[in-house]
């Protein structure tokens, strides 16, 4: 086998540091495609009831994929970029459920008959942020108007600083499999400095709840770029994320564009790594994982 080819086979990478210098600057984010950018008014809701429908048309059947979006959180970080409502009003929660219930209705209806759902995952803001009977009941919205199959993959990001292992028993009840646990950075300066503070020990016991309730996939998600933080300080994150054994980690490079998101100007500029050091943090993450058997499986993201 060449070598070059056996050493991506390990997630090993080389960075052409001229190519970088020549090209490298700000472009828009990439965790979604089309990025985020590229989405404008000229598409119309009725793009999407037309897409559902011509399922209909098309031989065989395809599985479904569902994605639910709750905006909600009770605190701010700093960094972030997500469509939230911050608010520490629980009752805001349950106007949103109801009418999801009418929007999952609307959107079912189009659905070919005999669909099956294979995946579902609730993203955010923190999907948390509900309680536990407004989770069982979104839930049940679902899966009173989809078909879900038996092995579907159920996904939801959670916040670990607000759930607890009753709520991860709820979850599970709900027949979650999947979970996504916030992390960003261990490091309490770099937690400061983006208004989320956040011990590793919550961060293990939500883990080892969800283990013991049987979920089967445990997804941590990083931030390399934030201020403060330097590849020496990333590394005792990455030491103690190696420990607590997910079996997928999610790095994502921070995006610091201040002038579309209003929390992001509470970051100090000068406390953000430079270029050379936030690329030598990508490095360092790329070694370690790897030297501790994950595999680089595609932008961003590793799986043991």
């Amino acid at each position: 086998m060449d070598k070059t080819l056996a050493e991506r086979e390990i997630g090993a990478l080389a960075f052409d540091r001229g190519l970088l210098a020549k090209y490298g600057g700000a472009g828009p984010r990439y965790t979604s495609y089309p990025t985020a950018d590229r989405f404008t008014e000229t598409v119309a809701g009725t793009a999407l009831t037309r897409a559902i429908r011509e399922r209909r048309v098309e031989p065989g059947a395809r599985g479904l994929s569902l994605y639910v979006h709750l905006p909600f959180c009770n605190t701010i970080c700093f960094y972030c970029g997500c469509n939230k409502v911050v608010t520490r009003d629980r009752s805001r929660s349950g106007p949103y459920v109801r009418y999801l219930a009418k929007e999952i209705a609307l959107l079912a209806a189009d659905v070919e008959p005999g669909a099956i759902v294979r995946q579902m995952h609730w993203g955010g803001g923190t999907p948390t942020f509900l309680s536990s009977e407004e989770i069982a009941e979104l839930n049940s919205t679902l899966r009173d108007r989809f078909e879900f199959a038996s092995d579907a993959e159920c996904s939801i990001e959670v916040d670990p600083r607000g759930v607890t292992s009753e709520v991860v028993l709820a979850l599970a009840d709900c027949g979650f499999n999947r979970m996504s646990v916030g992390v960003q950075d261990f490091d309490t300066d770099v937690q400061r400095a983006v208004n989320r503070i956040q011990s590793e020990e919550q961060t293990r016991a939500v883990l080892d709840s969800a283990r013991a309730n049987g979920f089967r996939s445990l997804n941590v998600d990083l931030i390399y770029g934030l201020p403060k933080q330097s590849a020496a300080s990333f590394a005792r994150t990455l030491e103690k994320v190696v420990a607590a054994a997910p079996d997928r980690v999610a790095l994502y490079s921070y995006a610091h564009v201040p002038h579309l998101f209003k929390a992001q100007r509470r970051i100090s500029e000068a406390e953000l790594p430079s270029p050379a050091e936030k690329l030598a943090i990508l490095e360092l993450a790329i070694e370690r994982f790897a030297a501790a058997g994950y595999v680089y499986i595609g932008m961003d993201h590793f799986a043991r």
